[in-house]
């Protein structure tokens, strides 16, 4: 017969209900795997719909940024008699529009960041001492080629140097292109569509810095970019929407129909 020593010594030796309640509960190692491998897949299905979700906003901001940059050239016609800033070497637009709004950091699109996600865009390899005009850029400016080619009796790239266009000239605003987005590793002021071989609308604009699965080189065709246009509004158009059907950095009616056709 045990001992009153002996019923207590078991007594203080066996499981209380709470270690055995933690017990119960401890997962086994096969166990830990199957939840590991759930949260795993869970990610990859979750993964790409944030990706998705942040680049929606970047290209949100970035429209915002050509929005604000629209309205400073407004207000840049308003004060200089109806007239965009004039093609020049030094002093070009971006420094004339710096004074109606005020930051650098409007100059470069949140997704402008380059093939590996890093950096900035190239900026101004020759330096002006103007740090809008020699600081990074994602935005080119429409060089106005067709205007210029059939109201000058000769047209070349040397002879629109310190030549404008004024508002007037642009009959349809709402669907005239001001600024675009440009590739990440040019330096580009002007979208110049006469010049070159193929124009800048081939080699110098970038047509889908959003939506893409590349960047600033091989075009997508999925992606798009933002554009701001002569009323002062900005939107996307999807890969090759600025030029085809109807060209939009044109003004003349010649140049805006005879669109460049894309490849598909």
């Amino acid at each position: 017969m045990p001992t009153l020593q002996q019923s207590e010594s078991r007594k203080n030796h066996s499981p209380s209900p709470q270690q055995s309640l933690v017990k119960r509960r401890a997962f086994t190692l096969i166990e830990l795997l199957v939840v590991i491998a759930i949260i795993a897949i869970l990610a990859s299905m979750l993964l790409p719909s944030l990706g998705r979700a942040k680049e929606s906003a970047r290209r949100i901001s970035c429209v915002n940024q050509l929005r604000q940059l629209g309205i400073s050239s407004a207000l840049y016609t308003s004060d200089f008699q109806g007239n965009f800033p004039e093609r020049s070497i030094t002093n070009r637009w971006p420094n004339k529009l710096f004074a109606y709004h005020k930051s650098l950091k409007l100059q470069i699109c949140p997704s402008d960041t380059g093939a590996d996600g890093k950096g900035q865009p190239l900026p101004n390899t020759v330096k002006t001492n103007a740090a809008p005009d020699d600081s990074p850029r994602s935005y080119i400016i429409n060089g106005w080629n067709d205007y210029f080619s059939t109201t000058l009796p000769t047209f070349s790239m040397d002879l629109i140097v310190n030549k404008t266009i004024s508002e007037s000239a642009i009959t349809q605003p709402s669907e005239t292109i001001v600024l675009g987005e440009k590739l990440y590793t040019t330096s580009h002021y002007f979208m110049d569509f006469l010049e070159g071989t193929l124009g800048n609308d081939v080699d110098i604009l970038n047509q889908s810095l959003h939506n893409s699965r590349f960047k600033n080189g091989q075009q997508d065709k999925d992606g798009g970019s933002n554009y701001s246009f002569a009323d002062g509004s900005s939107r996307y158009l999807r890969y090759g929407k600025s030029l085809a059907p109807v060209n939009l950095w044109a003004v003349t009616d010649r140049w805006r129909t005879n669109a460049l056709v894309l490849g598909n």
